[in-house]
């Protein structure tokens, strides 16, 4: 299996969280949300771009709205192999966790 970056995991988690509103900032504001760190937007660029490159996620672009400013949305979705990565990553960290008493 190969493995994902914690943090290519922590995106591909808000991706699918967010469903059909997971663009650059509601991903930003979700991973923030997830983890209690603030992240500079530029931060999660680098990683969604290699998990399109990978095939993990699909990006879309929104139709220009009037009344919006700067370049328009890109929105990512899970592609099939994305959500299959998603659950083996689930399914690894139950099995890692399995049978250990909370670390206090």
């Amino acid at each position: 299996m190969q493995f994902l970056s914690r943090i290519e995991e922590i995106l591909l988690l808000a991706i699918w969280k967010l469903g059909d509103n997971a663009y650059g900032i509601a991903i930003r504001e979700q991973v923030e949300k997830d983890t209690g760190v603030k992240w500079l937007s530029g931060a999660i660029y680098g990683p969604l771009s290699r998990l399109r490159k990978n095939g993990y996620v699909k990006t879309a672009i929104a139709d220009s709205v009037a009344d919006q400013r700067g370049r328009p949305r890109i929105y990512y979705t899970l592609t099939p192999v994305g959500k299959e990565k998603l659950q083996a990553i689930q399914i690894l960290n139950r099995g890692m966790w399995a049978g250990v008493t909370d670390v206090k």
